[in-house]
């Protein structure tokens, strides 16, 4: 992936004019937002945990709040109570009834409009439209010696496993797609992705 400059900078300019005209669109959207999350979940707006981004830069990947505001108490005192939830969120980093999500974030998860506001992190170069999925560096240490690939690029606001059933992907399945997705990247298959996440999200598969 790192050698083919032209389509290098082909990926970049489609990131920077692609992310402008979906911030523009999103505006009224993120605004609505905004407007019913003021009368039923009163807190921050917007939400930024750190990820792990290309050569290893941490950044605040940012999303619509979709938790309570002490979602990583209410977390840890979940995973403690239940031992399967515990094993869930061990082998996907994921829970299907997950606590800490409110209901307007159970809707905002479900049409992906909460990772919207990750069209800002494409614009500051932290993020491209498409690349392997954000991860944490608890996260990145399960890739082993596969994260080497992960570091050489951006991650993606889309990716392989955005059209390969999300959520119901394993971990180490999530980690041959985006190892497989480097290592074999095209300006093409970019577009392709981005083609494909459309009909995926308006189905929701795989998201909660």
């Amino acid at each position: 992936m790192e050698g083919n400059a032209a389509g290098q900078a082909a990926k970049r300019a489609l990131d920077i004019v692609a992310a402008a005209a979906g911030l523009v669109v999103a505006a009224p959207v993120i605004g609505a937002v905004a407007v019913a999350m003021a009368f039923k979940d009163p807190g921050p707006l917007f939400y930024g945990h750190v990820r792990v981004g290309r050569d290893g830069r941490p950044f605040r990947c940012l999303k619509l709040r979709s938790m309570v505001v002490d979602g990583d108490a209410v977390l840890a005192n979940h995973l403690a109570a239940h031992p399967a939830a515990a094993a869930e969120w061990a082998e996907t980093q994921k829970l299907r009834d997950d606590p800490r999500v409110t209901p307007l974030g159970r809707l905002l998860r479900k049409t992906s409009l909460d990772e919207l506001p990750q069209l800002l992190n494409v614009l500051r170069g932290e993020m491209s439209l498409v690349g392997p999925r954000p991860v944490t560096e608890k996260e990145l240490a399960r890739y082993g010696h596969q994260a080497r690939a992960y570091l050489s690029v951006r991650p993606g606001v889309t990716g392989p496993w955005q059209i390969s059933g999300r959520s119901t992907v394993g971990f180490q399945r999530r980690i041959a797609l985006d190892t497989h997705y480097v290592k074999t990247w095209t300006f093409a298959r970019d577009v392709r992705i981005i083609l494909l996440t459309v009909p995926a999200v308006l189905a929701s598969r795989g998201s909660y």
